[in-house]
């Protein structure tokens, strides 16, 4: 009866732990240093696997998009080896591609600037997808910060929060 009894306690733990590792792609991270409501939501299209070509689908909430934006920057931790395909960039609003002027990938700086052609509209749900980006070869939690321009604004980047992307 004690093994029995056993088996399904540790049975019971293996299988709460399965959704919170799904979750944790959906943006849910306990202990990451970044406050709740500063966490962004993101998909890794082909599982975030080390040394694989992956697409980022990172994801801003319309409450988080209170201004229009005419520059997107994403910021990465020096420690992040990947790289990226500025010619595989994409911005979508509400599902549909929007048309960019200009994307810059800094190497040096740790930056990715993207230019729409005509200023993202305030309250939008906006999708910043990058394709074709090689994972670095080992893997960890990632610090990806973003940062916008609003048009007319002071010429400084605003944060808006933090994808916690984890590449195993």
């Amino acid at each position: 009866m004690r093994r029995l009894l056993s088996a399904l306690a540790v049975t019971g733990c293996l299988l709460t732990t399965f959704p919170a590792v799904s979750l944790a792609q959906q943006g849910f991270t306990l202990f990451s240093g970044v406050k709740g409501e500063n966490q962004l939501p993101f998909r890794l299209d082909f599982g975030g696997q080390t040394n694989a070509t992956d697409r980022y689908i990172l994801r801003l909430p319309a409450t988080k998009m209170k201004l229009a934006v005419a520059q997107f920057a994403i910021t990465y931790p020096d420690y992040y080896k990947g790289s990226f395909d500025p010619k595989a960039v994409e911005v979508r609003v509400k599902e549909k591609g929007v048309p960019l002027s200009e994307v810059k990938w800094n190497k040096e700086g740790r930056i990715i600037e993207i230019f729409p052609e005509e200023p993202v509209p305030a309250g939008s749900k906006v999708e910043l997808v990058l394709s074709n980006v090689q994972n670095p070869a080992f893997g960890g939690m990632f610090h990806f910060n973003c940062q916008v321009l609003s048009p007319g604004d002071v010429p400084m980047l605003r944060y808006l929060g933090t994808w916690l992307i984890s590449i195993n």
